[in-house]
Parts: structure tokens; C-alpha cells; sequence
């Protein structure tokens, strides 16, 4: 197996992600921060945040897929949210994660920013790591 995922009994059990993962395998693959744009780069879902988080995740699977990752072997993620706000965001972003990863819980991090670029609201980046060999 590619990932060991932890949650030591001394630490909180977390729902949405898991607090240490280990990651053995042969290639290491990084994505930058995917944003809620279409494939022109236009954003998408203005003032929306569950479209943005949807669009963003989205993009995310399309990124690892043409890297030959699949989102089970994604072992961090960090999401950055304009003007974060955990009653708010939450929910939509465990809906946005949960349609990508499944019962799969990466290591994660969110991180509240204050300004990205006008209208973004969400950005989602991801390392995976595979060892089998892919194209590419």
C-alpha cells in the first residue's frame, strides 16, 4: 500500500482527515493550487462557494489523473480559503472533498487568506504519491 494513514490515540480523531500519513512509493507528484476556473481559465461560480470548492476539486481529480495518480494515493492536500470561516465553509468543503476522495482522508491543512485573485474564494493543492509506473 501506498499511504499508511494515523491517528495517534493521544490526538483527536479528526473526520475529514487523517493526522499523520505515511507515504511510501516511487514517484512523488505535486499539484499547484487548482482554482474554480473552466478550461479558458474563466472563473466559474462568482460569489458561489460550493460551486468554486466543487470546481476546484474537480480540477484537482483532473490534475492527479494526468499525472497518473489517483486521488486514494493523495497524501496532502492544503485548501485556502478567502475570508475562512468554519460554521460557513466546512460543510461545503467536506461535501467538495468527500466527491473526490471518498472514505479516502488525506493529510490536510486549510489555511484563511485574505485576498486572492478578485472573485477566487477557493484554491486546493494536493501531493500523491504512486509506485507503480505511469506515463508521463
Amino acid at each position: 500500500m501506498t499511504l499508511k494513514c494515523i491517528n495517534p490515540s493521544d490526538l483527536p480523531i479528526p473526520e475529514m482527515y487523517t493526522q499523520v500519513v505515511i507515504a511510501t512509493g516511487s514517484k512523488m507528484v505535486f499539484v499547484s493550487g487548482q482554482q474554480p476556473e473552466d478550461i479558458h481559465g474563466k472563473l466559474v461560480g462568482a460569489g458561489d462557494f460550493a460551486a468554486q470548492a466543487s470546481l476546484a476539486f474537480g480540477n484537482l481529480a483532473r490534475a492527479l489523473a494526468a499525472a497518473g495518480a489517483r486521488p486514494e494515493e493523495v497524501c496532502k492536500i492544503t485548501i485556502y480559503i478567502v475570508d475562512y470561516n468554519r460554521d460557513e465553509h466546512v460543510p461545503i468543503i467536506e461535501e467538495a472533498q468527500k466527491s473526490l476522495f471518498g472514505d479516502h482522508k488525506p493529510a490536510n491543512v486549510v489555511i484563511g487568506v485574505a485576498v486572492m485573485s478578485p472573485g477566487y474564494l477557493i484554491e486546493v493543492d494536493a501531493i500523491a504519491v504512486i509506485d507503480r509506473s505511469t506515463d508521463g
